[in-house]
């Protein structure tokens, strides 16, 4: 994955011309691995989505996972470490349909629309991600609250939040400002409002455009 991350000293226009995906990096991809290590991890990833699709998310142990898997226990927490990682790491799986789009994908969402356009779209199909995924996220989220902002996927939107913000305001501290604008995201956040508070999918999408415009 690269490293290069847009920073807050940037002089105005100074990636300004340079093609997003230049700058872009991807999901994290796992190292080579034997093709019977390859197999077992997919056979326990998969395990792990039809016990959230019969069971719901909560009921995700590594134990079971094992037992549904066909897999020793062992090998499944060699792999994964705990439950959070592993439900993190099917996200990062379903993650890369996102990323693709928003990467490469047809404008708005993907390249050849002005920034502002790019970026109302990026924020609605981020709505639209987290209500679909809203379940596994909370509970990838309460396992291990802070491992979000250390997944791939957090990374990858982070990095293409701030390159458009930086297309938007040359000069500003895009890398912090991307952090912020993400933070509304955040699956315990999202639950409160949209299961708690009962906002509908449009509302949240209509209030992240206006908190975003404040002080325009």
């Amino acid at each position: 994955m690269s490293t290069e991350n847009p920073q807050s000293g940037d002089r105005p226009g100074d990636r300004a011309a340079a093609p997003v995906l230049s700058l872009l990096p991807t999901l994290d991809t796992p190292a080579p691995e034997r093709a019977d290590a390859a197999r077992n991890r997919r056979r326990i990833l998969d395990a792990a989505a039809r016990i959230i699709a019969e069971e719901g998310p909560d009921a995700v142990t590594m134990n079971q996972v094992a037992h549904a898997s066909g897999i020793g226990v062992g090998t499944v927490y060699r792999r994964f470490g705990d439950v959070s990682q592993l439900l993190w790491a099917l996200l990062d799986e379903r993650e890369r349909a996102f990323q693709e789009a928003y990467m490469s994908g047809p404008p708005p969402l993907g390249p050849g629309a002005p920034a502002a356009e790019r970026l109302d779209a990026f924020l609605d199909a981020l709505v639209d991600r987290v209500a679909a995924q809203r379940a596994l996220l909370l509970a990838a989220h309460s396992a291990a609250p802070r491992a979000r902002y250390h997944s791939g996927a957090y990374r990858v939107m982070h990095t293409h939040m701030a390159l458009l913000i930086g297309q938007l305001r040359p000069g500003s501290d895009r890398t912090l400002l991307a952090h912020l604008a993400l933070a509304p995201f955040s699956p315990d956040v999202m639950h409160h409002l949209a299961v708690e508070q009962e906002l509908s999918a449009e509302r949240l999408k209509a209030g992240v455009r206006e908190l975003l415009t404040l002080r325009t």
